[in-house]
C-alpha cells in the first residue's frame, strides 16, 4: 500500500478528501492504491475542512488532535497528514 508509511513512531497518510458528506468516514483505499478516501461533514471554507479532518483523525487513532499534523495538501483535496505514534489502528495499516 502506498497510502501510508512509517516515519519512526509517527504514521503518515496520504488522504483524497469528499467534504460536505453526510458523516464523518474512512471509505477505503482508491482504485490506484495511492490515496485512502476519507469523507467530512464540514465545508472547506475557511480551515473548518482540515480541522474536521484532524479531529477525525485524531478520534480514530487515539492520539489528540495536537498530534495530527497536515504536511501537505491544505488547500486540496489530496492531503498528507502526520499521526505521532498513534496507539490505535482503525485502518489496514502493518506496523514495521
Amino acid at each position: 500500500m502506498s497510502w501510508y508509511r512509517w516515519n519512526g513512531e509517527d504514521l503518515e497518510l496520504s488522504l483524497r478528501v469528499q467534504v460536505r458528506a453526510p458523516r464523518d468516514a474512512f471509505v477505503g483505499p482508491d482504485p490506484g492504491g495511492e490515496y485512502y478516501r476519507v469523507r467530512i461533514k464540514a465545508p472547506p471554507v475557511d480551515g473548518k475542512g482540515n480541522q474536521a479532518l484532524r479531529r477525525f483523525v485524531a478520534d480514530a487513532f487515539g492520539v489528540a488532535p495536537s498530534r495530527v499534523t497536515l504536511i501537505g495538501g491544505e488547500h486540496a483535496r489530496y492531503k498528507r497528514l502526520r499521526i505521532e505514534a498513534p496507539p490505535q489502528l482503525p485502518l489496514p495499516v502493518e506496523r514495521p
